[in-house]
């Protein structure tokens, strides 16, 4: 008898007879990026089964008319369908672009909590060159190093210092690294003129950069830059690097610039020296500068960024070099949690409690959240860093589920700002300004030292209306009024993106009388050229910023003291190092005070205490005025005389008492449609079933009903223990599909949610 082992079959020989005996065929479950939460059965050719096919690898699958990339979740899966409905995988892209097998069961296990798609899960978590069909060309990674010094060289440096201090200054960072790319350069607030100029003049040169993963080498650590710790970090210090080989979370509460940041790079080092990988998480990519900055002068290390700034070919070379393990440090925003580290030993979430750690559309995540549940998983520490933890932190921390560490005292010279309220019933007002703050402002700016100004409205002006008939311009697809934006010469609505000019006249009565309603930082702006005419104003705000490399350039002129007034939204209020800045004020803080969203009390004093912050982080002491007509108030009043966390312990009782999180766990189902009876009736059903230990609130109108074109309702779905919740929501989709008017909607599902407003 012989033996032929042919692919898919094997024939035996025997006697001038051939018989052929089938080998099983092989099926896999994928996940592909459809609005439904469940896995696909393809089935595997003989001429693709070979080499074996694995989990994490990405197939190109046929679904319906188009071609769409999957992930392989299960390659050795049961078919239940009728074996000739199940369609052939189309190709298997083998590029080394695959996810592991602890990246798979992440994703999973974060499309299983939020109860999302799970194939939208994997689509968001790839970079954008990986979820289409075509073939990657990536070309090899260049990095900048500096040449070796000579005679000539040392005199160019020489001249250089003293007439080009930003070249100088460039090629100082270039030359205490073994290579740094572009990307990590240019956050950095450099510019490829001042690279050519480099080159040009033969001081640093352009070479690629060496495939291979990161180790730990003698000249790693700056110790140069490296502080000496106070008592209160060196104790958080040691309680980390004590665990380091099990899952650990450590909330870090300290007040504003009282060094947390030295305590995240010093808990680094040991991670580093074990060869192991950090990724850090910053809310917003403005705070990416100044955190790769610090990272840079300690660590002469390959660091990898991470955030929307980035094009698509950049974000996949930091997706490459993490999953490679060339990458020692990841820099992120909250999208980073789902790099492919391999080697992960650290996670650090910088600002914990900021909102914008949350993904407010599509999958609605919440990174920190996430980032506990990974470093669960690869049995590693997390650190969360914030002077005003989250209410579910703190309680967390003080309930003993997390270590808790407090920074109660600012580093070095700098002390605490005090903050004082303006009563602005008993001032004159000149612009949004009393007349107490333009003294202050007027002094501050006469001892050469900066004035940061708080108002978190961007645009000229909030509304326009006219002044004989009081109409109001409105946007017709959201009911809310258009955002007046004087430069533009437009109405802009902030809330659906639509724009139109200015009305010459009222069109409700003809009259030409129509004039700006309230102030926005634009407006301000203009104001204060006219109040201090000698004094250098700049807007940080998201129109002021929308080029790229903008803000990064305008927060250097800030520190370089090339301008003396500030003017801001919530964007100059996060971790921001200002030396010169020792008078913050707020402008207008009375329209958080009342909110039908329990939460907004929380947010409005995180807000405060953090901008509060900026305020004399130097030797120089600091001042805060915060302008309010409701000086009286019980929260201003208590944030004030007894702090954050004084306030902090007495929302949590109220909190507790009310049974709102963190001491019960909600989720929000939202829908919306066309005519306002639908979404209200296809929740309303909804409520109709019994679900053991949860409860309803709603449906009710969302905070603005209307939002482009679609009228919006909330349910609310509340419950004591998660177990209950989730067991309850897995009951209301298996319902939905039922619901008469889910055809007539559009719905999404927020798990634990932290803005009632979206």
């Amino acid at each position: 008898m012989a033996v032929f082992v042919t692919r898919g079959k094997i024939a035996l020989t025997l006697a001038n007879q051939n018989l052929l005996i089938k080998v099983p065929e092989q099926y896999i479950q994928v996940a592909i990026p459809v609005p439904m939460r469940q896995l696909f059965t393809y089935r595997v050719p003989q001429a693709l089964s070979s080499p074996a096919i694995k989990v994490g690898e990405r197939v190109a699958v046929s679904f319906g008319p188009r071609k769409v990339i999957g992930i392989v979740i299960d390659a050795q899966a049961q078919c239940d369908f009728e074996v000739s409905k199940v369609k052939d995988i189309t190709t298997r892209l083998n590029d080394n672009f695959n996810l592991s097998q602890s990246l798979v069961s992440f994703l999973q296990l974060c499309a299983h909590y939020y109860h999302h798609p799970v194939g939208d899960v994997f689509q968001q978590a790839l970079p954008i060159l990986l979820r289409k069909i075509e073939n990657i060309t990536l070309s090899p990674p260049m990095v900048w190093q500096a040449q070796c010094p000579n005679e000539e060289t040392s005199d160019i440096l020489v001249k250089l210092e003293k007439k080009a201090a930003k070249q100088f200054a460039l090629y100082q960072i270039i030359n205490n690294h073994r290579g740094i790319s572009w990307v990590e350069l240019r956050t950095l607030g450099y510019s490829k003129a001042q690279l050519n100029a480099l080159q040009t003049k033969a001081l640093i040169t352009e070479k690629e950069q060496v495939a291979e993963q990161y180790t730990w080498q003698e000249d790693t650590l700056n110790q140069a830059d490296r502080l000496v710790l106070s008592s209160e970090q060196a104790i958080i210090v040691s309680a980390i690097n004590h665990s380091l080989a099990q899952f650990s979370c450590h909330l870090i509460d300290g007040v504003t610039g009282s060094g947390k940041t030295e305590v995240y790079l010093q808990a680094m080092e040991e991670v580093l020296a074990n060869n192991q990988q950090v990724l850090v998480i910053v809310p917003e990519i403005g705070l990416t500068p100044q955190t790769l900055n610090r990272f840079e002068q300690r660590f002469n290390v390959p660091i990898a960024l991470h955030h929307s700034g980035l094009n698509d070919k950049e974000r996949l070379a930091t997706w490459l070099s993490a999953q490679q393990g060339s990458a020692a440090i990841v820099i992120g925003t909250r999208s980073a949690v789902f790099t492919p580290l391999h080697r992960l030993g650290l996670i650090i979430i910088d600002e914990e409690h900021d909102s914008s750690l949350k993904q407010q559309d599509s999958f609605r995540y919440h990174c920190r959240d996430m980032a506990i549940l990974r470093a669960r998983q690869l049995n590693i520490p997390i650190v969360l860093g914030t002077a005003t933890p989250s209410f579910e932190s703190l309680q967390n921390a003080l309930s003993g589920r997390y270590s808790y560490h407090q920074l109660l005292n600012r580093a070095g010279k700098s002390n605490k700002a005090k903050i004082a309220l303006i009563d602005m019933n008993q001032q004159q007002v000149e612009f949004g300004l009393s007349g107490t703050l333009k003294h202050e402002m007027k002094q501050t700016l006469a001892r050469g030292e900066q004035v940061l100004l708080f108002l978190n409205r961007r645009g000229y002006a909030p509304a326009i209306n006219c002044q004989e008939c009081h109409w109001l311009a409105e946007c017709q697809r959201c009911d809310k009024p258009y955002t007046l934006h004087q430069k533009q010469q437009l109405l802009i609505c902030h809330h659906c993106g639509s724009q139109k000019r200015i009305p010459p006249q009222c069109p409700s009565c003809g009259s030409v009388r129509i004039a700006p309603l309230g102030q926005g930082t634009e407006q301000l702006e203009s104001r204060l050229e006219e109040l201090f005419p000698d004094s250098s104003i700049v807007r940080i705000d998201r129109d002021s910023t929308r080029k790229k490399g903008e803000l990064t350039k305008l927060l250097q002129e800030v520190s370089d003291k090339k301008h003396q007034l500030l003017v801001g939204t919530q964007m100059l209020a996060k971790g921001h190092h200002f030396p010169d800045v020792t008078l913050v004020a707020v402008l207008d803080v009375d329209g958080a005070l009342f909110s039908f969203d329990f939460r907004a009390s929380e947010q409005m004093a995180q807000l405060l205490i953090q901008v509060a912050g900026r305020a004399g982080r130097a030797s120089k002491p600091g001042k805060v005025l915060v302008q309010s007509s409701f000086v009286d108030h019980p929260l201003l009043q208590d944030l004030v005389h007894n702090g954050y966390h004084h306030f902090a312990h007495q929302a949590l009782t109220e909190r507790k008492q009310a049974r709102l999180p963190p001491f019960t766990f909600q989720a929000l189902l939202r829908a919306d449609a066309n005519y306002p009876s639908y979404p209200e009736k296809f929740l309303r059903s909804l409520t109709e079933q019994s679900l053991v230990g949860c409860e309803f609130a709603g449906p009710v109108p969302a905070a603005m009903e209307k939002k482009a074109g679609k009228f919006r309702y909330h349910l609310i779905i509340q419950a004591k223990s998660r177990k209950d919740l989730h067991r309850g929501i897995l009951q209301l989709l298996t319902q939905i599909p039922n619901n008469e008017w889910q055809g007539k909607v559009r719905w999404s599902l927020d798990i634990d949610p932290i803005d009632l407003n979206w």
